[in-house]
């Protein structure tokens, strides 16, 4: 499936920021449960690319499992090796792009301006997360949209929760980053999913 194809089971994409490998795999079930099904381990997390590992392994196609916060190529590679196949950046490198697409995975990199966002796309990036989204608000995606081919899959991160996703969703977003409103470090996996059923009506 490609990006639009999970954006469409679902529209959230969990951060699962500070997330455990001993806890990963529970988390997930918890999330894909709720229908939650894109989940991003960020590699500022305790053992991420195990964490990774282990929830790919657990939930196989029944989620689009990858890592965030990518810096170099060869956290690229180590994903890829752990059978991660999404890579989500806070920044504009389109190298990275370029070295998740050559992996076969989904590549979402982070961008704040027009110029960053063509980069990306001409380097092949599926989708582009807009951050921090909360710096410019539901106002600046839209105006984005007006001057990005229609088709980018656009997701705004940084501050998403339930009251601000409706806004985001008028503004035209496709779909939508969430850290702590999904997961805060500790969180109890019946807490995660209560967190996702209320962003989910929200929705």
């Amino acid at each position: 499936m490609d990006v639009m194809d999970w954006l469409r089971r679902c529209p959230l994409v969990a951060i699962l920021r500070g997330v455990r490998p001993d806890e990963v795999e529970a988390v997930g079930e918890a999330l894909v449960g709720e229908g939650v099904v894109i989940l991003e381990v960020p590699l500022n997390s305790p053992e991420p690319v195990e964490s990774v590992r282990r929830l790919a392994a657990r939930l196989g196609d029944r989620a689009l499992v990858g890592a965030g916060t990518f810096r170099r190529e060869a956290e690229v590679a180590a994903v890829a090796q752990a059978g991660g196949r999404l890579l989500v950046t806070p920044h504009a490198d389109p190298a990275l792009v370029r070295a998740a697409k050559a992996r076969g995975m989904v590549a979402m990199p982070g961008f704040l301006t027009p110029a960053e966002a063509f980069a990306l796309l001409d380097a092949g990036a599926d989708a582009l997360k807009l951050f921090p989204a909360e710096a410019g608000g539901p106002a600046m995606l839209r105006a984005l949209r007006a001057v990005l081919p229609g088709d980018v899959p656009l997701l705004p991160v940084g501050g998403v929760d339930a009251l601000s996703l409706p806004a985001w969703r008028a503004a035209g977003a496709s779909g939508y980053g969430c850290g702590s409103a999904l997961y805060k470090p500790g969180d109890a996996p019946a807490t995660v999913a209560a967190k996702a059923r209320a962003l989910l009506a929200a929705l």
